[in-house]
């Protein structure tokens, strides 16, 4: 099997320009998966890459306020649609568009999330009180992560 260092790179570039901490692309029977603090893995259909263990010092999800477990348990909790960068400001100078304490309404904008250069507004689908933010400025979230929490 030939390995594609140019692809490599450009796998790695992503990584870094995203801030995701592994990738990985598939092509027919190939799979190459690139993680930070670990080496790219090329793969055929006998073998998995998502066996490979994940690198233990990278922190798996940013929890800054509740215990992600009650987070996710209550109704109000808002999670990621997708996978991306996270930003609880318009812009780097600006207010944040929310903080805890604030009072929202149904369809206020409650943060931006970027994904593959495009800015996706995450809004409230419901009003009330931000009780928690989850989340820290300019980080990563996962698809699913609870990012606040309205009650």
């Amino acid at each position: 099997m030939k390995i594609d260092p140019k692809t490599i790179k450009e796998l790695a570039k992503l990584l870094e320009q995203t801030g995701l901490t592994e990738i990985e692309v598939a092509e027919g029977d190939k799979v190459i998966r690139v993680s930070k603090g670990a080496t790219a893995v090329v793969s055929s259909s006998g073998v998995s890459a998502h066996n490979m263990p994940s690198d233990p010092t990278m922190p798996q999800a940013a929890n800054m306020s509740a215990p992600d477990n009650v987070a996710h348990a209550h109704p109000g909790a808002v999670t990621s649609p997708m996978v991306g960068t996270a930003y609880l400001k318009p812009s780097p100078d600006a207010a944040t568009f929310v903080q805890k304490g604030s009072t929202v309404k149904a369809g206020d904008t409650l943060l931006i999330i970027e994904a593959m250069k495009v800015m996706n507004p995450i809004k409230a689908e419901k009003g009330g009180t931000i009780t928690h933010i989850m989340i820290e400025n300019g980080k990563p979230v996962e698809y699913g992560d609870v990012l606040m929490v309205i009650e």
